[in-house]
């Protein structure tokens, strides 16, 4: 089940009660407006750096929109407890120690090495045990 476009319209929703045009809040957030247009209609996927900084221009919190976009469990939100859902996205999100942009950029990373959430399985994969072999050794 998607969540785009759940994300599209709660983005349409509060630019519209904080009475931004599409054009403004793209500007504000510094992106695009036909990029902010797609996806505010449920078309495009935008970064976890791309949601916050919509998430400034808006003045909303940057996990809301993560949660709405399926980056992060929504009962971390809930809980504010990593434990309630022991997972890398979730531990980030809840870090009192890190600013909006650095959660930003580990969720890109680490979204960089296991892809989105909706496309891993659940479980990590296999390691055959042997190493890549990147440098020559000693």
């Amino acid at each position: 089940m998607s969540r785009l476009p759940d994300l599209g319209a709660y983005l349409r929703e509060q630019r519209e009660n904080a009475q931004l045009s599409l054009r403004q809040l793209a500007e504000i957030a510094g992106i695009s407006n036909p990029y902010l247009s797609q996806i505010e209609r449920g078309l495009k996927k935008p970064s976890a750096e791309i949601l916050q900084q919509i998430a400034k221009g808006l003045e909303v919190s940057a996990e809301s929109l993560y949660v709405r976009a399926g980056i992060l469990d929504e009962r971390v939100l809930s809980h504010g407890d990593p434990a309630a859902a022991p997972d890398v996205l979730s531990a980030i999100a809840v870090d009192p120690d890190l600013t909006d942009r650095q959660r930003a950029v580990l969720v890109e990373i680490y979204q960089s090495f296991v892809g989105p959430k909706e496309r891993r399985s659940g479980t990590a994969p296999q390691s055959s045990g042997k190493r890549k072999a990147t440098q020559k050794e000693n």
